[in-house]
């Protein structure tokens, strides 16, 4: 028989639907019982025992909310009767003693990965295009359209021919047939080089200096990426975001980096056909140059796992995200490194965060990030109480607190080994907390720009979010989202809830299907979607 509640944890004083339990019924909870007064939806939440208004509520062991009104027991909690509450924190990390899993079954197993001069492994090889100023977006756009557009319905592109000539003249060079390209199983002229993608964004000039300064970060982060060979860099030239700028972060990341990075400026090349058309045939012997590069085994170490939710319902902290957590471990575990994003969804849990840290020194940053972003939302009306969504709150994420406590999950119980800002680039191994709105596109772009060449994505409400250049693997929470909406989900922990399965058995299933789409072996359903989300986080004002 399915099992109807769950209370989380021991200190706990709320349970969770996890089916439909009718009005009226009888619930048997630590051998008393509960009368429902009320109907009771699926991932939603009610009390163990009476409450009344300034109560605390507790889930996952931690305050959670107030009551603001009179609870019976066996009451549903809402917005009404319930507000967001969370503990206060100290920045002293605490002497933190970590059981790490068991990996013997996964320490000699490696993932087929393209390996970079830097020591990177890149799940996948892409070339960038990209503006470093909006000004350029349109330039980007008609360069993809000369690369991909293929069945007429858009207004004639002139470089088209241009591409053609240049792939008749890579054509003609192959020296003998063995030599040439097997394209029975493949359209594509360069079958190593695992696409061509193209970012736009509004930024790069008009806002603070320090945007434009986080913008080439970001960017210098997806060029610096090892799933990216190379790049296609467009400037105007006057714009605030300097090409100078993304050299000099460049090289911060990576001193002696070396990897094809092709610039053109259009006040400085004149005509628009002339930039178009030097940037294109730069592009295309470039690209030429990453399809010589193959896949080579590479151990698990070598991946950096980021770790996001989105469209997340009551069941998401209790399956979708513990899993995630638990192939966290595995990964950190094995040496490799796992990003967890969206501070203002770590509401909540800041000080089981800043105990593990590895240092006071990794607590303090933390500890100050989460303030000053919280001081940020406040000034502008705002704040992390106002974090869930509509469709959180309708599947039974009432507080921002409950939100985060579930979403925290994602980043199992390993030592906290570093905190990046936004647009830093991971560089430890071992959970790595990184400072990202929760918006999911803004996070999922900070993510890939921080090196995770592969992410980890839980919904319980379903959502099709991708990224360019990093394959976005969605892990659903729930048996019928995974049935409803098959076209985008790749892996369901629904089992959790049904208790089919535990959180080990699938997080141990969950890094097999990693290992599968970081060798290249399967899409992601993302990236089969041609899902390119990318959107740079705007911390500042337009001038």
């Amino acid at each position: 028989m399915e099992k109807q509640f769950l209370q989380i944890d021991p200190a706990d004083n709320v349970l969770v639907a996890l089916q439909n339990l009718e009005k009226g019924a009888e619930i048997l909870h630590l051998g008393k019982t509960i009368h429902l007064g009320e109907e009771i939806p699926a991932k939603h939440k009610f009390a163990i025992h009476p409450f009344e208004p300034g109560d605390e509520v507790k889930m996952y062991g931690v305050l959670v909310g107030k009551a603001v009104k009179s609870i019976p027991k066996g009451g549903l909690l809402t917005t009404e009767n319930i507000k967001h509450e969370a503990s206060s924190f100290t920045h002293q990390s605490a002497h933190y003693q970590w059981n790490a899993p068991d990996v013997s079954k996964f320490a000699e197993r490696t993932f087929d990965g393209f390996h970079r001069a830097d020591g990177q492994v890149g799940t996948a090889n892409f070339w960038l295009v990209i503006p470093l100023v909006f000004c350029e977006n349109r330039n980007v756009e008609v360069i993809k359209d000369a690369f991909l557009e293929e069945l007429g319905y858009a207004k004639p592109n002139p470089y088209k021919g241009l591409v053609k000539n240049l792939i008749n003249q890579y054509e003609s060079k192959k020296p003998t047939a063995s030599d040439s390209i097997n394209q029975t199983s493949s359209s594509r002229i360069f079958p190593q080089v695992d696409g061509i993608k193209f970012l736009t964004h509004q930024g790069g000039c008009g806002g603070t200096r320090q945007d434009a300064e986080a913008l080439c970060a970001l960017l210098a982060g997806y060029i610096h990426h090892p799933n990216v060979a190379g790049a296609t860099v467009l400037s105007l030239g006057c714009q605030h975001a300097q090409a100078a700028i993304l050299k000099r972060k460049l090289y911060e990341f990576n001193p002696s980096f070396d990897k094809p990075l092709l610039v053109f400026e259009q006040q400085q090349e004149g005509t628009e056909p002339a930039l178009l058309s030097k940037a294109i045939e730069a592009t295309f012997w470039g690209m030429a140059e990453a399809n010589k590069l193959s896949r080579k085994p590479a151990p698990l170490s070598k991946l950096s796992i980021g770790l996001e939710c989105g469209g997340s319902d009551g069941f998401s902290g209790i399956s979708a995200n513990p899993v995630l957590g638990r192939v966290s471990d595995l990964i950190v575990a094995l040496g490799g490194k796992a990003i967890l994003s969206e501070f203002p969804e770590l509401c909540g849990v800041e000080q089981n965060l800043i105990d593990r840290c590895v240092n006071d020194q990794k607590a303090e940053r933390f500890s100050s990030l989460m303030k000053a972003y919280s001081q940020a939302a406040e000034k502008v009306g705002s704040g992390f109480d106002m974090n869930p969504s509509p469709g959180n709150i309708r599947d039974g994420l009432i507080t921002d607190a409950i939100k985060s406590c579930g979403a925290a999950k994602k980043g199992g119980n390993s030592p906290v080994t570093d905190v990046l800002d936004y647009g830093e680039y991971v560089q430890k191994p071992g959970l790595n907390l990184l400072c990202t709105p929760g918006n999911d596109v803004e996070s999922t772009t900070a993510l890939a720009g921080a090196g995770a060449n592969l992410i980890l994505f839980t919904t319980g409400l379903g959502t099709p979010t991708g990224n360019p250049i990093c394959p976005v693997l969605k892990v659903s929470s729930n048996d019928q989202l995974a049935q409803r909406m098959p076209d985008i989900i790749d892996f369901n922990t629904g089992g959790v809830i049904t208790g089919e399965k535990n959180i080990e058995q699938l997080g141990e299933e969950l890094l097999e299907e990693i290992i599968t789409i970081a060798s290249g072996k399967k899409l992601t359903k993302a990236m089969m979607l041609n899902q390119d989300d990318f959107i740079p986080w705007k911390r500042g004002v337009s001038l």
